[in-house]
């Protein structure tokens, strides 16, 4: 995971990833289209095709790639390959955003990398994070927007913000809730990325120029 100070000087290039509908996708390219923003959307992919977080893309106007695991014979030459559409964008940040599959160390190496994830972490890492907090029996959970390292959800917190568990609460309502949440902080973070940099030091995150 590159880290370090980041001082973008202009709009910042996002290349963001999507495994299915896009919603946080969605909430970027919104966003985005404000030059106040301080980023720009200049490509989006995907493992696989047919889904509609691409269809978004399209509809925006936004070059898309896909890039499947089963086009290769390992893992490390799909990363391999991954990383080089990438760059072919020259990001500043690669965004993950509902992308579901485990990023290797090309990419890694090569981009700073943004997730979300649907709890508080270090808590309840892993694909069913709101259903562990449930049978957990916390009362608050949340979302954390973190860098990417080579862990699963074991980057460094940029931000989170917490949801509280109400009675009757299932995991799709209590997963849409999280969702709202997410979304809003997601694009908040990146656009504060995008326009006052970021420096990392260890596991500490600091908005803004030094």
């Amino acid at each position: 995971m590159p880290s370090g100070p980041h001082h973008p000087t202009e709009a910042a290039r996002l290349v963001v990833l999507v495994s299915g509908s896009g919603t946080n996708l969605q909430a970027l390219l919104d966003a985005a289209a404000a030059p106040s923003f301080g980023a720009a959307i200049v490509a989006v992919g995907a493992d696989r095709d047919g889904i509609e977080g691409l269809a978004r893309a399209e509809r925006a106007g936004i070059p898309v790639f896909v890039e499947r695991v089963g086009d290769h014979a390992t893992r490390d030459e799909w990363d391999e390959a991954l990383a080089g559409k990438i760059a072919a964008y020259k990001p500043d940040l690669l965004v993950s955003a509902g992308f579901m599959k485990i990023l290797g160390h090309r990419v890694l190496g090569s981009f700073p990398v943004v997730n979300t994830h649907p709890a508080l972490l270090p808590s309840f890492p892993g694909a069913h994070a709101v259903r562990d907090a449930l049978a957990y029996g916390v009362r608050v959970t949340g979302c954390t927007v973190h860098l990417v390292d080579a862990g699963v959800d074991t980057g460094p917190v940029i931000a989170q913000e917490a949801v509280a568990v109400r009675d009757g609460d299932d995991e799709d309502t209590l997963h849409e809730r999280i969702k709202t949440v997410e979304r809003r902080l997601l694009v908040e973070i990146v656009g504060r990325m995008a326009r006052e940099g970021w420096t990392v030091s260890g596991r500490r995150v600091r908005l803004g120029r030094a």
